[in-house]
Formats: structure tokens, C-alpha cells, sequence
């Protein structure tokens, strides 16, 4: 049986104690094989079982120091505890070994943004959103990052791209409100604040780009 295999299985259908059974058995069938112990440490991540999640990750790269996943792994886990100094180094060194996955892209992209280095949090969120183009919690970071960035018309453009497909998405709505606030283009900056609290009435930023752009509006009208 291959254990690996029906451990992660089980983990898909949430059967933890099925998968920790699983994933044991591989272990002790293949104790220097570095992927039992990187899917032992994802299933207690799931389990927010945190520092025994970091020996087993650290296990598996003392039997395999090129163990990409494992590198991710640890880096997700202290991605996950807000020790975002150690997750980008393990994140690093997850692409460094080329592991070349959204998620490894969007946490270390994530990181860096949380340690004041968003100009090199840039392109690692934008690989993000190549990789996982229909992922609407990815594709908005790389939006609101390039805004971040001040590359506000191409912010506006992924936005954009973004609603097409996931017409709901209230951050998006209000975020393409503010691009167009920045452009002086009231009426569709107004118009994308409504869109944004239709979509989430209690909105609180849209409410107050909302009355912020109808007294931008209300004094222009009675300048003129």
C-alpha cells in the first residue's frame, strides 16, 4: 500500500487520525525518506501543532537538504506563527531549489510585504498570480501590492481583470473606487463605491469613499 498516498487522501476528506495513521506507517517503512516526515508536519500544521510540525520538517531536510517542500513547509508553518523573517528564508531557499508553486510565491511575496520590503515583495506576488490566475485572494495581494507600488493604472487593470470573474469581490469593488478617486474620475469612483457595499453592505471603507467622493462632488457642483 502506498501510505503517502492514502494519507494525503485522508487528509482531503479530513480524516486526520486516519492520515496521521498513514503517514506514520510510511515513516517507519521508509525512515530516511524525507517525504513521510514533510507530510507528517503538513498534517500537524493542520492541527496547529506548530513545533512538532517544525521537528518534522527539520527532519526531512537533515535527510535531504534539497527537500523543497520541506523548506516550504517550515517557511508556511512560521509564515503561520508571524515569524515572517524566518519564513522568508525557508521560502527562499523552497524557490532557490525550484519549487515553483502559487502558494510558495504568495507566502514569501506576503512575508516580505510584512517586513517593510514591498518593492521585493512585487514580483514574487505577480508570480503568484500567474500560476494561480482564478485564485481571488492571490490576485487581489498582487493588485493592491502593485497600488502599493504606485503602479496604479496596472493595479486598476488586474482589479478589473479580477471582477470579470469573481464580480462580488467587495476589497476589489472598493479598491478600483480608490483607483479612480486617484484619477478624478468621481462619477465611476462613486459608482464602484456602490458596487462594493451591494456586495458587502457593512463595508466600512466603501462607506467612507462613498461620502468622501459625494462631498468631492457637492463642491465641484457648487464651484461651478
Amino acid at each position: 500500500m502506498d501510505h503517502i498516498k492514502s494519507g494525503i487522501e485522508a487528509l482531503q476528506k479530513q480524516d486526520l487520525e486516519g492520515a496521521a495513521k498513514h503517514f506514520n506507517l510510511a515513516i517507519e517503512e521508509n525512515p530516511n525518506d524525507p517525504v513521510g516526515y514533510v507530510n507528517f508536519g503538513n498534517l500537524l500544521m493542520r492541527m496547529n501543532e506548530l513545533e512538532k510540525a517544525e521537528r518534522f520538517f527539520q527532519r526531512a531536510i537533515e535527510l535531504d537538504n534539497k527537500a523543497a517542500t520541506a523548506y516550504y513547509g517550515l517557511g508556511s508553518m512560521y509564515y503561520t506563527g508571524e515569524m515572517y523573517e524566518k519564513a522568508i528564508q525557508q521560502l527562499m531557499e523552497a524557490v532557490r531549489l525550484g519549487l515553483d508553486e502559487g502558494d510558495v510565491h504568495y507566502l514569501l511575496g506576503m512575508s516580505l510585504q510584512q517586513t517593510g520590503q514591498e518593492k521585493l515583495a512585487l514580483p514574487y506576488l505577480q508570480r503568484a498570480a500567474e500560476l494561480e490566475d482564478r485564485d481571488a485572494a492571490i490576485v487581489f495581494q498582487y493588485g493592491l501590492a502593485l497600488a502599493n507600488a504606485g503602479e496604479v493604472d496596472t493595479a486598476q487593470k488586474v482589479l478589473l481583470d479580477l471582477l470579470e470573474w469573481s464580480p462580488k469581490h467587495s476589497d476589489a469593488l472598493y479598491n478600483v473606487g480608490v483607483a479612480y478617486l486617484y484619477q478624478q474620475q468621481f462619477e465611476k469612483a462613486l459608482a464602484y463605491m456602490d458596487k462594493a457595499l451591494e456586495a458587502q453592505p457593512d463595508h466600512e471603507m466603501a462607506m467612507h469613499g462613498k461620502a468622501q467622493i459625494e462631498l468631492i462632488m457637492e463642491q465641484i457642483e457648487n464651484e461651478e
